[in-house]
């Protein structure tokens, strides 16, 4: 692989009989699947099955698929605002979802008042910006 620095070889025992190329290629593309498995079980907690009935995990299984569907969304939309090549997971839940704040129902509107200070401003203020103009 070149880069700016200069060249940085990988290497890669196999027993397929590849290009190399395509090889490389190959398994760059299952290792992003890893690590979105890995976002999946890690980050959203999707393997905390632990109720005795079936449908029960099988529904908290939907509902740990629905989070990490959003949580993916947001993340795709935050990198496409902010020009960023990547965002983990788990530094999007700690900046978006773990602040302090308060939430106001008015009569048309619902407002959330975060914290003044706190790490994840710039990522709240990116999102509003991709958002502007969405109405249900």
């Amino acid at each position: 692989e070149a880069m700016e620095q200069g060249t940085n070889r990988r290497f890669v025992v196999t027993t397929r009989d590849d290009e190399p190329k395509a090889l490389y290629e190959f398994y760059a593309r299952r290792g992003e699947s890893e690590n979105w498995i890995k976002d999946f079980k890690l980050v959203i907690k999707a393997d905390r099955l632990s109720c005795m009935r079936f449908f029960a995990n099988q529904f908290r299984l939907l509902l740990h698929a629905a989070a990490y569907w959003l949580m993916d969304a947001l993340r795709r939309k935050l990198i496409k605002k902010s020009g960023t090549r990547r965002m983990q997971l788990d530094t999007l839940r700690l900046r978006l979802i773990k602040i302090g704040g308060r939430v106001r129902e008015l009569m048309r509107k619902v407002r959330m008042h975060l914290a003044s200070g706190h790490p994840g401003q710039s990522l709240w203020h990116a999102l509003s910006l991709a958002f502007r103009g969405v109405h249900e």
